[in-house]
């Protein structure tokens, strides 16, 4: 049910900021909701009633956001009490069906096959390979015994990966053949409560070099860039993100070659308007495109590139989808970092301590993720169990890791092992 509201103001649909897999998304999301309500009233569609976003909303639908016809209906049923101006969703495993209520509305953003074009991984490769934009070479398989095939022709190592799953879930790396039966279980057994994942699975080239992540915008079809992350990754074979560097002046913004080449990979995925989160391997034989995904980044890497450049990434993201030419003009330079903490044993979370932040260098913010009681699994159970993180500044990267380095013993974790829990209770 709707909540009663007594004006008809025009208002911007705002599409899944709620919980992630029962994980609160408010350190994630409070800053793009926050923006969002800065420049329209806010109407909030989300799989749960609100509760911390209350503050920042006219209203709300509690609805399922997985499916595409139900968003579509409930588009229309809140258009005809108000006008809606346009629509906003953040969320990746809703990205498409959010697409379909867009277009219910004819407002601007993601197109429903655009849509599908970022989300599923394999006709991402084959529409930007068509385009002649550097992708790694890559197969679809269904089994292990047709991943051994597929990889001997790619050659070693290789990575397998869900066709419709993000934040690296389901994502694993296999440096022979004897890796490949488990790295194939790892891979097939990933899920998303909502999101569907078809049966054949890509396996692709293993690409070498760092990995950096552009944010940007594409308005009226003309893409900017805003900023560039620089990823730091952990736990192999799995890829899970630990940490990322936002620079104001990283050099990469003005590469023509990476510029270039993500141009035409906007156009080639048939993106005009929106703001999405680009990642590029900047391997021996150049930059080459992992995958373009629909929505600004995760991790707080956004608002990393707000601290860092004075961009807001939310208001860019509003501006776009409601016909308003955003404006790119920076106002700082500075280089900030994020650490995330993440256990290294399934436990169930009893406190989490943040230490005193006075008389260290840099830190901008210390802040836990989770509440005690948690379950936190790692990998290949869960690729996202963080209990916390810490925000760093620094003249440039290299002062900026160092901080972040100091701050490792910043959050501390009490926890119990799942594994004693079943046993014994």
């Amino acid at each position: 049910m709707a909540n009663e509201v007594t004006t008809a103001e025009p208002v911007l649909l705002v599409i899944g900021i709620g919980s992630q897999k029962d994980r609160d998304s408010r350190p994630y999301r409070e800053y793009l909701l926050s923006a969002a309500a800065q420049r329209f009233p806010v109407w909030l569609f989300d799989s749960d009633e609100p509760s911390w976003q209350r503050e920042y909303i006219v209203g709300a639908t509690a609805l399922d956001c997985y499916d595409g016809q139900t968003l579509a209906d409930g588009a229309r049923e809140l258009a005809a009490s108000r006008p809606v101006i346009g629509m906003f969703c953040p969320d990746e495993g809703i990205l498409l069906s959010a697409a379909y209520a867009a277009e219910a509305l004819g407002l601007d953003g993601l197109s429903v096959e655009s849509a599908r074009a970022c989300r599923d991984k394999k006709i991402s490769r084959a529409l930007l390979t068509e385009a002649g934009i550097a992708q790694p070479q890559f197969r679809t398989v269904r089994s292990t015994e047709e991943a051994l095939r597929a990889a001997e022709e790619l050659q070693y190592p290789v990575v397998l990966k869900p066709r419709t799953l993000g934040s690296s879930s389901g994502v694993v790396m296999a440096n022979g053949p004897a890796d490949m039966a488990a790295a194939f279980a790892a891979t097939s057994s990933a899920a998303y409560p909502g999101v569907y994942v078809p049966d054949d699975y890509v396996i692709e080239q293993y690409l070498d070099g760092p990995e950096v992540s552009i944010d940007g915008a594409v308005f009226d079809g003309e893409y900017t860039p805003m900023f560039i992350g620089r990823k730091q990754v952990a736990g192999a074979p799995y890829f899970v993100e630990t940490g990322h560097l936002v620079s104001a002046d990283d050099p990469l913004l003005d590469d023509p070659r990476i510029m270039t080449m993500l141009a035409d990979a906007h156009k080639a995925l048939g993106i005009t308007h929106g703001t999405t989160h680009s990642e590029v391997k900047l391997t021996s034989r150049g930059p080459v495109i992992v995958e373009v995904n629909g929505r600004l980044g995760g991790d707080l890497i956004p608002y990393l590139g707000k601290l860092a450049t004075g961009i807001d990434p939310g208001r860019v993201a509003v501006d776009v989808l409601t016909g308003v030419k955003p404006d790119f003009s920076s106002d700082r330079a500075r280089t900030l970092g994020i650490r995330f903490f993440a256990p290294t044993v399934d436990c169930r979370v009893r406190e989490i301590t943040i230490g005193d932040t006075a008389g260290m260098r840099g830190i901008v913010q210390a802040t836990a993720m989770v509440q005690p009681g948690t379950e936190l699994r790692c990998p290949p159970a869960e690729y996202v169990s963080r209990y916390a993180f810490v925000i760093a500044e620094g003249r440039d990267e290299e002062e900026c890791r160092t901080r972040l380095a100091e701050a490792e013993q910043l959050a501390s974790l009490d926890y119990e092992p799942l594994e004693e829990r079943d046993d014994h209770g």
